[in-house]
């Protein structure tokens, strides 16, 4: 017998969210996010940094803040927990948030381990409960209306996708970077940019094939060797990949590659996703530039010269436009879209936990990949 989730119910117009994390993404993205929605109401912010939460709580008017999520999650009132912890609290407040009951919008990744992505998914499954991963560039009206275009055959057959994140932020060594949860051993390179950063394409890459993976390879460098910590403030050992380029070959003969980085100049984040096809080909960029969040660009086998194309207002949030600060909007997007998936109480939910797994598990292919200097098989055999 399946359990009765909160906020399940299709009756139920509105939604109480809590919001476990109050650092730089939640108070720039997610609770904007939540509150750009008429339909949601923050009732809770969580934090172990008091100070931190109590300014969150000022900011937006929250008046209930804990240093304990558990205060949030065992909340009868409460029907979605918003999880923007750091990494390494991820998937035991998810876990916690799914068994009392609650809806779950996490950051990425929710572990380390698609096995345990997966069982987060199972869980949320046996209780009739919905779950979104924090791809936020899934969200952005551009990659949307790609979708759309591909959906409809625009492309016609997917032939090849290039996927970029590209990010400066860390290309000077003094700009603090967070600790690896797991760092051990020093002298193996450890999985940071393609998982923090990579995710993001390597979901849409994923949905816009639309054919299954089949094999992986690749590799990881560490370009910048030493870098300031922001935990402990000091210059240190950091032997993460800064910079990765990766193949994949999917069902049917598609390709496709991925880069991301620490260190490309030129984006602070961005992305860009290229796809080609039998039929036509779609560009989309989103990088701020020129006071613009995104473009998508088009081009056809008839005319092959890209053109832009204005992006549908239907894509946007209530007066939302490509003016406004990509957290902010494509964001808002994704907590539209998630509330709509709870309140309808139907089947739809997208870039969800086991969407998640697969990324992770493709992340895990990859890091295999570069591990054993070969082609690794997709997917991953069973893990025990």
């Amino acid at each position: 017998m399946t359990a009765t989730p909160s906020g399940a119910t299709p009756e139920k117009k509105t939604l109480n969210v809590g919001v476990v994390g109050t650092g730089r993404w939640a108070v720039r993205s997610h609770i904007p996010g939540w509150q750009r929605d008429s339909r949601c109401t923050v009732v809770g912010l969580a934090d172990v940094d008091q100070a931190l939460v109590k300014s969150a709580g000022e900011q937006f008017g929250v008046s209930n803040v804990t240093d304990d999520y558990r205060d949030l999650v065992n909340d009868p009132d409460i029907d979605v927990i918003d999880v923007v912890t750091g990494d390494a609290m991820h998937f035991e407040v998810t876990m916690a948030a799914l068994e009392a009951g609650k809806h779950v919008l996490c950051e990425k990744p929710v572990h380390h381990s698609y096995a345990e992505v997966d069982r987060a998914a199972d869980l949320a499954a046996s209780k009739g409960l919905k779950t979104k991963l924090g791809f936020t560039f899934r969200y952005a009206p551009a990659t949307m209306y790609a979708a759309e275009l591909i959906r409809e055959g625009f492309v016609g057959t997917p032939y090849m996708l290039n996927a970029y994140e590209q990010n400066s932020q860390w290309l000077d060594p003094s700009n603090p970077l967070r600790q690896q949860n797991n760092p051990g051993d020093p002298d193996e390179i450890q999985v940071a940019s393609i998982e923090g950063y990579g995710a993001p394409v390597i979901d849409i890459m994923h949905w816009w094939m639309g054919t299954p993976l089949t094999s992986v390879v690749g590799t990881m460098r560490n370009f910048v060797p030493e870098r300031v910590v922001r935990d402990t403030g000091k210059m240190t050992r950091m032997n993460i990949d800064d910079g990765d380029m990766w193949l994949a070959e999917f069902e049917g003969g598609g390709l496709a590659s991925v880069q991301s980085s620490f260190v490309t100049v030129g984006n602070y984040p961005g992305i860009e996703v290229r796809v080609y096809g039998s039929e036509g080909a779609i560009i989309v960029r989103l990088v701020e530039e020129a006071g613009i969040c995104q473009t998508i660009r088009t081009a056809t086998k008839d005319a092959v010269e890209f053109v832009e194309r204005e992006i549908p207002q239907r894509f946007f949030p209530e007066g939302g436009t490509s003016l406004e600060a990509w957290p902010f909007l494509f964001y808002s997007n994704l907590i539209a879209d998630f509330a709509t998936e709870i309140l309808s109480g139907g089947p739809e939910n997208q870039g969800d936990f086991r969407q998640g797994a697969l990324v992770q598990q493709t992340i895990n292919a990859f890091e295999a990949a570069h591990r054993r200097r070969a082609w690794v098989d997709f997917p991953l055999p069973a893990q025990a």
